[in-house]
């Protein structure tokens, strides 16, 4: 059985080559791997750009025609539009009423995102609740893996902490509950105290050191038998019949894909070759990329390591070239636009497939409609066999047999 993997972007602009190399190039390997569903978060995007919703719309297939333009194959894979499938709001809504708002304030980004971005008032439920909508995306196709990067990896953890927390409360049988309140009485009033505690460090407060304290604690108690110790143990971590899948992190390599800086590439430092930049302009962009600083003239020497082109190089160019850029540079043999031409040859190569498939999605609307149409019936129809067993573990689902 093949695996589940989950992703989705945000339309937040055109493509640039770092995502090509970083995120892109990731799941054309795994579309051939796994089953997969990569989805335009557009309810995302409003988290930050709820004010400034002009350019959404456009965003949104933009993003869909470089997906395709790239590779990403919607026989393959299933591509759709995240507010074209409800089961994601639903889903996050019912995770909201048991998720402690101290989780919500601790996920990293919640304080990195409204430092960074203090001109828009990110004082709203939607930016705060994200994760919960977030873990819905995840949680709702069952997802086995989530590619992240190694610094992406704590944010994926809230959902498994969602999902163990949801286990626990609504996947435990009559039988269970029963065992699991004799060994509480077993504990005493103060042994319970001591236990409530420690169960709120973990589940409320993420303290991982909570469970190997519990363990300690429940192994010294000479009321409890091993069995009894053992469901505890479960009850505090928050095991109980799966009904929602924690989700495991895919580690992605990171994207060595740098800007026209040096520094990574990235629309925030205004360092981007976009996906379809005209020619004209990427020419325009690698000739005038900073260098080495010592390079003053054209018969000083440089070094490579200082500068960004050299990055770029790394990349682009085979070890030949590059032992010919590494040379020419340090013995001042070739001049810096001497040094940035195959780039430009080279980055040119790559785009224009990419372009040309670009120009042929984007002249026909009514088939990307269809390709996002039929990837949301499918999603949904995932979707909603999830949300089944969540209505019904919570008791959502009235009939006449319930009155």
């Amino acid at each position: 059985m093949q695996e589940i993997i989950v992703s989705g972007m945000r339309p937040t602009g055109r493509l640039h080559l770092g995502h090509y190399h970083g995120v892109l190039k990731n799941w054309l390997r795994l579309q051939d791997e796994a089953e997969c569903y990569f989805f335009v978060a557009d309810w995302h995007a409003l988290t930050t750009h709820y004010e400034t919703t002009q350019g959404i719309r456009t965003a949104v297939w933009d993003l869909l025609i470089e997906w395709l333009a790239v590779g990403v194959d919607p026989e393959k894979a299933v591509l759709f539009i995240q507010s074209h499938v409800p089961q994601h709001a639903e889903l996050a809504l019912l995770l909201g009423m048991m998720t402690p708002l101290s989780w919500l304030e601790r996920v990293p980004t919640f304080k990195d995102q409204q430092e960074k971005l203090r001109e828009r008032d990110l004082a709203t439920f939607g930016f705060l609740g994200y994760p919960l909508l977030m873990t819905a995306d995840i949680l709702l196709y069952g997802a086995d893996k989530v590619p992240v990067g190694a610094d992406q990896v704590a944010h994926l953890e809230i959902s498994r902490e969602l999902a163990r927390r949801f286990n626990s409360f609504y996947g435990r049988d009559e039988d269970s509950v029963r065992q699991v309140e004799k060994a509480l009485q077993a504990l005493g009033k103060r042994g319970g105290k001591t236990f409530a505690t420690l169960q709120q460090r973990f589940q409320q407060e993420g303290d991982a050191l909570a469970v190997q304290e519990a363990a300690v604690f429940l192994g010294q108690q000479a009321g409890l038998n091993a069995a009894m110790q053992a469901q505890l143990l479960a009850y505090l971590e928050g095991k109980g019949r799966e009904i929602l899948r924690e989700p495991q992190a895919l580690l992605t390599a990171a994207a060595k894909m740098p800007g026209l800086d040096g520094q990574k590439m990235s629309k925030s430092y205004g360092n981007t070759i976009a996906l379809r930049e005209p020619p004209d302009l990427v020419e325009k962009k690698i000739r005038t990329m900073p260098t080495d600083p010592a390079r003053v003239g054209r018969h000083d020497p440089g070094t490579p390591e200082k500068c960004p082109v050299w990055a770029l190089h790394q990349v682009y160019s085979d070890a030949e070239t590059q032992n010919w850029v590494r040379s020419g540079c340090t013995t001042a043999d070739i001049g810096c636009l001497d040094c940035k031409q195959p780039l430009i040859t080279a980055v040119l190569a790559e785009q224009a497939p990419i372009q040309e498939k670009a120009e042929y999605w984007a002249a026909r609307p009514a088939q990307l409609q269809e390709i996002a149409r039929a990837g949301a019936e499918r999603a949904r129809h995932r979707a909603e066999q999830t949300l089944d067993k969540v209505r019904a573990a919570m008791g959502l689902i009235h009939d006449q047999a319930g009155i």
